[in-house]
């Protein structure tokens, strides 16, 4: 009955459920951020939020344009049993749980990983990294050809897998709260973290993507959770967290960073890599 009720409910997840989720985690990361500050950025807090949450009304609008394939990928697979969820009868609750699982692999770590290995991808994922102040609204600062590449992969997954809606519905709405809790500029006991990182993705592990250089910036790509990072090698811990540095040092210009139409067109510039930079253009 209860996975009944969960199911039915991810199947016609409510519209104020989502948006609750968007703009809740915001607020709620946002004033936390005030009370148990990790790092005490000195900066224009609402404009910089007021151009990461342009870039996320992009994302959105991109979002509607592949909703229909992402139901159509949904639909066609799982109503004739295909894809890996298939391969072994599973009951519903470990459906779920394998389907996450495999989502957040395909549909997120392995997406995230590429974009760190192929330079013309890379250029979009740049302006995720180029934030020198991460905090809630980082996780929602994606270029729309970004949004493309991961809208693409997410398909990938859905058709791979054979998700049904209610598994991407619950995957997305667990992304989106990983989202804010990750990237949120707040301050946790180092070890509560550490022990939550075998299984999930934490902010402190999240915040040592964000560091300036690599190779820290090739590490702990995950999005919720853990133990794909562990599995293949690319999990790293820092133990001063509060020495990181937030940005990319190919683009650690302020001013640079703090202009939407310079972010919308850095794919499309050309960059010069600093001399002492250990980030370089072999991506």
């Amino acid at each position: 009955m209860i996975m009944e009720q969960f199911i039915g409910f991810f199947e016609n997840i409510p519209p104020t459920f989502r948006a609750g989720l968007l703009v809740g985690g915001i607020v709620i990361f946002w004033l936390l951020e005030g009370m148990i500050p990790l790092y005490g950025f000195k900066y224009k807090k609402v404009r910089h939020a007021g151009i990461n949450l342009i870039l996320t009304a992009f994302t959105l609008i991109i979002g509607l344009f592949f909703a229909r394939l992402l139901l159509w990928g949904s639909d066609f697979t799982s109503s004739r049993e295909f894809g890996l969820l298939y391969i072994v009868s599973l009951p519903v609750w470990a459906q779920a749980i394998v389907g996450v699982l495999l989502m957040d692999l395909i549909g997120a770590y392995f997406i995230h990983w590429t974009e760190h290995k192929v330079k013309w991808m890379w250029k979009f994922h740049l302006v995720h990294h180029s934030d020198t102040t991460v905090d809630v609204t980082t996780g929602l600062r994606h270029h729309p050809g970004e949004t493309v590449f991961r809208m693409t992969f997410t398909i990938m997954a859905v058709m791979l897998i054979g998700a049904p809606m209610w598994i991407i519905m619950f995957y997305q709405s667990l992304s989106v709260l990983f989202a804010h809790l990750t990237h949120a500029n707040i301050k946790m006991p180092a070890k509560v973290d550490h022990a939550l990182s075998y299984i999930f993705v934490t902010p402190y592990m999240h915040k040592i993507h964000h560091h300036y250089t690599q190779p820290l910036t090739d590490t702990n790509y995950g999005n919720i959770f853990a133990i794909w990072d562990r599995i293949f090698g690319t999990f790293a811990k820092v133990d001063d967290i509060e020495k990181l540095t937030y940005g990319i040092d190919t683009h650690m210009d302020p001013k640079e960073n703090d202009r939407l139409s310079n972010l919308l067109a850095i794919p499309f510039q050309e960059y010069r890599v600093p001399e002492d930079a250990k980030f370089g253009t072999e991506k």
